[in-house]
């Protein structure tokens, strides 16, 4: 099962988590798979989908919002936006949409960023949302401040949080077709206890600034996260990794987080929600599709689950709700 665990490093203001996405990553990859309309992902895509993945997972958990976190990248590469959802109760879901053949051993800026111009958005989309209100959104480019490129989804996002939230962050990500999975470690921030208590939002945020890159406990485990490998993340189990990475140091753990409490993948999309896309078409445009091409076929892009309607089911849709026909009570 996909599982998460946190921890905290005890007496350091330094926590972790690390997330290993194995069902929950490979039914998104079989149902991208198994429609028939656009097929498998290419592997380098696959690959930066389930990093995204991962990473969306630990910055959810990383944060109290009742709410979505959407993770996107987007850009003038053959990858013109790939993007992971998760929510509050880790259901997860990721699409991209690639135009264009890729070479296996593409990298970010091949997908995503070749002329300098791609970009990462990060999205907090509050589940009950006041009239009006929009959702918080971050976005950074892919380069680094010196206008290099930057290689890895981790480095992207680690220049994220250093620009969003003014603390250092430690993240290795990587995935493959069996498995998504990234270990994140970050320094904790100053939340205005002793000798900063009263202080202005203002003055810890500049706390926080002050302290980065300084702080000796979290630059020593954040040297022992880094060595941990591709090759390692995909294949070790959890208690193996930590175990490995941090023996010298005495962990806090929290219950870890599996099954259905724990990441699953779900979608949101259903018959009804794609009846409305296809009345809002209006029904000359439904019925040309119809008859050109005897049904009208919608798939999920973040699912692949395929909706057909023919023209009865039409007619049903852009009949006048008085005159709707009564569902049937018998299970068919």
């Amino acid at each position: 099962m996909s599982e998460l665990h946190k921890f905290l490093f005890d007496g350091l203001p330094v926590r972790g988590m690390i997330v290993r996405l194995t069902d929950a990553w490979q039914e998104i990859l079989a149902r991208r798979a198994s429609n028939t309309s656009t097929g498998a992902y290419p592997p380098p895509v696959a690959e930066l989908l389930g990093e995204m993945t991962a990473a969306a997972t630990l910055m959810q958990s990383n944060i109290k919002f009742n709410g979505a976190l959407i993770l996107q990248i987007f850009g003038d590469g053959p990858v013109k936006v790939a993007v992971a959802e998760a929510k509050p109760d880790l259901s997860l879901r990721a699409t991209a949409k690639v135009i264009g053949d890729l070479p296996a051993d593409a990298r970010l800026p091949d997908m995503v960023n070749v002329s300098n111009k791609g970009r990462c958005a990060i999205t907090l989309d509050p589940k009950d949302k006041l009239p009006g209100a929009t959702p918080y959104q971050g976005v950074v480019p892919l380069f680094d401040d010196e206008g290099e490129k930057l290689g890895k989804l981790s480095d992207v996002l680690q220049h994220y949080m250093l620009q969003s939230e003014q603390l250092d962050t430690t993240l290795v990500l990587a995935a493959d077709d069996k498995v998504a999975a990234g270990l994140l470690i970050q320094r904790l921030p100053v939340k205005g206890e002793g000798n900063l208590e009263g202080t202005s939002d203002k003055d810890r945020d500049q706390a926080n600034e002050d302290q980065i890159g300084l702080n000796e406990d979290y630059n020593r485990i954040s040297i022992l996260a880094s060595s941990l490998t591709r090759d390692e993340l995909l294949t070790l189990d959890i208690e193996t990794i930590l175990r490995r990475l941090f023996w010298e140091e005495k962990l806090l753990r929290f219950e870890p987080q599996a099954g259905p409490q724990g990441p699953h993948f779900a979608c949101t999309c259903g018959r009804e929600r794609v009846a409305q896309m296809i009345r809002g078409l209006g029904v000359e445009e439904a019925e040309e599709i119809l008859a050109e091409r005897g049904d009208i076929e919608v798939g999920c892009d973040f699912c692949g689950k395929q909706y057909r309607f023919d023209a009865v089911d039409a007619a049903q849709i852009f009949r006048p709700p008085t005159d709707q026909i009564p569902g049937s009570s018998i299970v068919q």
